[in-house]
């Protein structure tokens, strides 16, 4: 079976964590949050890494959820509040962890990848790459702190319009708003990733993990309250009749 999640160890004190369901452009299933947040676990254990670069295999970084496994993912209340709380364990893993994470994404960043995208410390974006919240149209609900996160990033008009509406935008649009840091060509994109990572890397440990938990904390203290709250809109999106019904008319 292909490892739906792969590691490898870039030099410097690097890890690349690469999402790996490129057939289905790295959606999400409960293989893929197990081996992330496992990933990124392993990543914050081992002292020799200092920096993460996450990102995805083929042509996108993560479509978000897997339509295609909707059924089991709503089966019931207790399998399907399990499966959100994993998903809101990668972000609690990406932005309360102790390693700097660098993303690069490239192709559709969408639903739980553009959250993962706005999760990053450093977000680098190829020219090319799509975004979206698909969630609401189909009655389901964002994760992965968006609602505390977003609306400081680009403003609380700009978040409802994103989140409620669903508009998609690009990578030059997401970096003028301050969504992601910095878009290069598609051929830079892992060189420059990997390089900042190095650059982080090379940094003194202590100052860098102070520094990400202090920032954490001003994205909100209530983080944690905040990503409850979505969990559990999340849920009755997943066990409403009408959202199966949307889902299935969009695949």
């Amino acid at each position: 079976m292909t490892e739906v999640v792969l590691t490898e160890d870039a030099g410097d004190g690097v890890r690349v964590i690469t999402l790996n369901r490129p057939k289905r452009l790295n959606a999400i299933v409960p293989e893929l949050l197990e081996g992330l947040i496992g990933a990124l676990g392993a990543a914050d254990r081992d002292p020799a890494i200092r920096a993460v670069v996450l990102t995805g295999a083929g042509r996108a970084f993560c479509a978000g959820d897997d339509l295609k496994e909707f059924n089991s993912q709503a089966a019931g209340e207790a399998e399907t509040r399990a499966y959100i709380e994993r998903i809101q364990d990668v972000t609690r893993a990406i932005v309360l962890g102790d390693t700097p994470v660098v993303g690069a994404m490239r192709g559709w960043a969408v639903g739980g990848g553009l959250e993962w995208t706005i999760n990053c410390d450093f977000a680098i974006a190829a020219e090319a790459t799509r975004f979206f919240f698909p969630e609401v149209g189909w009655g389901l609900f964002v994760t992965g702190g968006v609602t505390e996160m977003l609306p400081r990033l680009v403003g609380l008009q700009r978040a409802r319009e994103l989140i409620m509406l669903g508009e998609r935008f690009g990578a030059a649009e997401a970096h003028q708003w301050g969504l992601i840091w910095k878009v290069v060509p598609d051929p830079a994109l892992m060189p420059t990733a990997i390089a900042t990572a190095k650059r982080i890397a090379a940094l003194p440990v202590g100052p860098v993990r102070d520094l990400r938990r202090i920032l954490a904390r001003r994205r909100g203290a209530g983080l944690d309250a905040v990503m409850n709250e979505e969990t559990e809109a999340t849920l009755r999106g997943f066990l409403d009749p009408e959202t199966a019904k949307r889902v299935a008319a969009f695949g």
